[in-house]
């Protein structure tokens, strides 16, 4: 199935780059342009990569506290 249409991203394509180690939209994009034209397949990208197979990297600086989006919200208020 397309997930990119502008480009013609299957689901299987978005999947083996995440599985590559891609965990975000952009990293998806940087890998194979989905996402980069009209935009509408963001959210589908989004739902491919939060299905928890790929949690939140840790951060390269080692001395940058992770929040977890708990705490974003409640650091947000």
């Amino acid at each position: 199935m397309y997930v990119c249409n502008c480009f013609g991203v299957t689901e299987a394509q978005v999947q083996q780059h995440a599985d590559n180690g891609a965990c975000t939209p952009r990293q998806i994009a940087s890998a194979c342009k989905a996402g980069t034209d009209c935009g509408s397949c963001v959210r589908r990208i989004q739902a491919i990569l939060g299905r928890g197979a790929y949690p939140r990297r840790e951060p390269a600086d080692p001395g940058r506290q992770v929040l977890t989006g708990l705490e974003e919200l409640e650091e947000a208020a």
